[in-house]
């Protein structure tokens, strides 16, 4: 079983940035991949961002490529986005997610294990 817990979302204003926080706890030897996810009210969840645990390699989504870096620390089983220049359009519920094992497309929702809550991020105009 692993834990999952983000925080530091919260209200910004457009142009501005903001660090998100994945902690992740219990069994985190298990994790392949650290992702994040993100939904806004009518809209599915969409790919954001992930990087692979042990090689630190990432990916990340057209929309938020150049604004948005993933990163991790090990030693603290802790990975962050962080945003800038953000823009009305990024306002959604940020999800962080951990993938146990490597199963096809690390961009798809499904081929996570563990989620956590989801973190408010709203960007005002």
């Amino acid at each position: 079983q692993v834990q999952v817990v983000e925080s530091g979302g919260g209200l910004v204003q457009a142009g501005g940035s903001l660090r998100l926080s994945c902690a992740a706890s219990g069994r985190t030897f298990s994790a392949n991949t650290v992702g994040w996810f993100r939904q806004a009210p009518g809209k599915e969840r969409e790919f954001v961002a992930n990087i692979n645990w042990s090689g630190g390699t990432t990916t990340y989504a057209d929309s938020v490529k150049g604004r948005f870096t993933i990163s991790r620390d090990n030693g603290e089983n802790t990975v962050y986005l962080q945003m800038s220049s953000l823009t009305p359009e990024d306002t959604a519920v940020y999800y962080c997610a951990v993938r146990r094992y490597y199963s096809g497309s690390s961009r798809a929702s499904n081929q996570y294990d563990y989620w956590g809550q989801g973190t408010q991020v709203t960007v005002s105009s």
